[in-house]
């Protein structure tokens, strides 16, 4: 009887287990699929008009390592000629000390003309970031900048909601900060999951008017 049990509890665990594992799986092989090709480092990406930052943790007057390590990224692109302009996508508010001020303050500290950059204080996350991209600030192609472990998720989303995205990806991080980095990516399994709700559902961002000013910067 005890044996019996057992046998069922464990039939129940591998059951429950094949719901959760199977749409990580497929979702996982969606992002793979949609970003193959797609990545690339600073000496081969393709040149975009505007390249997109994706936030990050950012302390008070100042980017954390791993946000300051996509900005790097952003203003090696430009100095390279392979954006011409940025747009910096985080938290503007308050509670996360006002993100994207810290990212466009860094950049401009840096020597990227101020003109260039433009702030998207409520990309508060990955989706909300390519739509508010696409709707507000008319952006119909760009390159993603995040992490390596993100980049995959991060072009996928874009592509989804109609943005033609390729994307470069920080991996210094790995180096400096590795049980963090393997946080952020196992992260990334669950992350998708939401990405597939999101788009399917046709979540809103914050809705905002439409706003020349990246149009305006890459034309500066």
């Amino acid at each position: 009887m005890g044996r019996g049990r057992r046998r069922r509890s464990a039939l129940i665990l591998g059951a429950l287990l094949a719901v959760g594992l199977i749409p990580m799986a497929v979702s996982g092989a969606r992002v793979a699929w949609a970003s193959s090709g797609r990545t690339y480092d600073v000496e081969t990406v393709p040149p975009r008009d505007v390249g997109m930052v994706l936030g990050a943790k950012a302390d008070e007057g100042r980017p954390s390592a791993f946000l300051a390590a996509r900005l790097d990224l952003a203003l090696e692109l430009f100095e390279r000629g392979r954006i011409k302009a940025v747009l910096v996508s985080g938290d503007g508010l308050a509670r996360a000390n006002h993100e994207t001020d810290v990212m466009r303050d860094y950049l401009v500290e840096r020597g990227v003309p101020a003109d260039k950059i433009v702030a998207d204080p409520a990309g508060f996350d990955t989706y909300d970031s390519c739509v508010r991209a696409r709707d507000v600030y008319g952006v119909r192609e760009l390159t993603v900048i995040t992490q390596d472990y993100h980049l995959g998720r991060a072009i996928t989303v874009c592509s989804m909601v109609g943005v033609d995205a390729v994307g470069v990806g920080d991996t210094s991080m790995l180096g400096r900060f590795p049980l963090n980095w393997l946080k952020g990516a196992g992260r990334e399994w669950a992350a998708n999951l939401k990405m597939e709700w999101d788009v399917a559902s046709g979540r809103e961002p914050q809705t905002d008017p439409p706003d020349s000013s990246l149009m305006r910067a890459v034309e500066a």
